[in-house]
């Protein structure tokens, strides 16, 4: 099975799931650039879980778009937990119930010691909770990492929606 069909069979469960809760899911996306979004709506029916989403790759988009506070993106930049943490909350402000959030170093340049390429930090968040944010370190090239991104983004929506 390829990253691609993976994707979709998570995708399909998330949905189930998402209906049986009553939630929508709402994306905000940034390194990974509505890939979340086009795998949820490759599903038939998806609309009926699936909000929406944001792709905020420039800071800009980040500050307009999700409410991303100039001051985050300046003392720890767009590829942190607390940025991603404000992204969640952002999405949340669109709509939908439940929101993921990714922002990260895709590659192959941009990187730094810090925060390499592959640094992925994943968010997510269920209305009226606090959001929960993971740093993940990836690795192959720009798609190997962007598909990782989407699976691990999904794979986090499924384990807190089995959780609640």
């Amino acid at each position: 099975m390829n990253q691609m069909q993976k994707m979709t069979l998570i995708a399909k469960r998330i949905g189930g799931l998402l209906q049986d809760k009553g939630h929508l899911l709402v994306t905000a996306e940034s390194c990974t650039g509505g890939l979340i979004g086009a795998v949820c709506t490759e599903i038939a029916g998806s609309s009926a879980w699936f909000y929406g989403g944001v792709i905020s790759y420039a800071n800009e988009a980040k500050m307009q778009g999700l409410s991303v506070k100039a001051e985050t993106l300046a003392a720890f930049g767009a590829v942190s937990e607390q940025t991603v943490t404000e992204m969640c909350a952002g999405a949340l402000q669109l709509g939908g119930s439940f929101s993921v959030a990714v922002s990260g170093v895709a590659g192959p340049a941009g990187g730094s010691v810090e925060k390499p390429v592959g640094c992925v930090y994943i968010g997510w968040q269920i209305v009226g909770q606090e959001a929960k944010v993971v740093r993940h370190q990836f690795s192959g090239d720009r798609q190997a990492i962007r598909e990782a991104t989407v699976l691990a983004a999904l794979e986090g929506v499924e384990e807190l929606l089995i959780n609640v």
